[in-house]
């Protein structure tokens, strides 16, 4: 696998990195940034899978933007993925100081977050616990761990993102910025989605490849 050059990208301040590590531990018992050497850099953006993404964003919203009441929040997290899987799962957000809390616990082995203010449009996920270990490996430049296909749930929307560089943070030339409606994603599953678009401009209301050619490579699968 290629691996990505971590000095041509952005740093992660300490705060977003700690905020990170309280909430994985939390949820999955990880802290993806606790073995990364303190001079390594690495980024992120703004991706359906992208709970750590959110977790980011999350840190710098203002507490006037986060102030929808906990019922509130929770009801968004659940419009992320059908009843079933939503209303047992387990429910976190982010508080106006950049730290986790938990909404709801939940049964089920799902996890959910909320809409995130500062973003575009609409964008709460649930998922599993295989697709937060290969949320890790991404954000982290690892290979995804072998043998653990992830299932993420964003049915009410999603916000844009590279379709060709999983680090990209905006809109730059060559970087085929996509715009993604409500979806699932089939994550970690690279060897089996042989006959599915990989195009670098797909059409998104089919079926297609994110991040092609990469250790994180998904499969972007529409539901309208």
């Amino acid at each position: 696998m290629t691996a990505y050059d971590v000095d041509r990208i952005g740093t992660i301040p300490n705060k977003v990195q700690k905020c990170i590590n309280q909430r994985l531990m939390a949820c999955c018992g990880f802290q993806p940034f606790s073995d990364l050497h303190s001079a390594a850099r690495v980024t992120m953006k703004r991706h359906a899978v992208f709970l750590v993404a959110a977790l980011a964003s999350a840190v710098v919203v203002s507490s006037a933007a986060r102030a929808d009441s906990d019922p509130d929040m929770i009801k968004s997290a659940e419009s992320a993925a059908p009843s079933p899987v939503s209303t047992g799962a387990t429910i976190y957000a982010m508080n106006d100081k950049g730290e986790m809390r938990t909404l709801r616990e939940g049964n089920n082995g799902w996890w959910c977050m909320p809409d995130t203010p500062s973003s575009p449009g609409p964008d709460p996920m649930c998922g599993d616990a295989n697709s937060m270990e290969w949320a890790m490996a991404w954000i982290s430049q690892k290979e995804p761990p072998k043998g653990k296909v992830g299932f993420i749930y964003m049915m009410a929307g999603g916000s844009d993102a590279s379709n060709t560089d999983p680090y990209a943070l905006g809109p730059a030339d060559g970087n085929n910025w996509v715009s993604t409606p409500p979806h699932v994603m089939i994550v970690n599953a690279t060897d089996m989605m042989a006959g599915y678009p990989s195009d670098a401009n797909p059409d998104t209301s089919r079926p297609y490849i994110m991040w092609p050619n990469t250790p994180y490579a998904h499969l972007m699968i529409p539901v309208n």
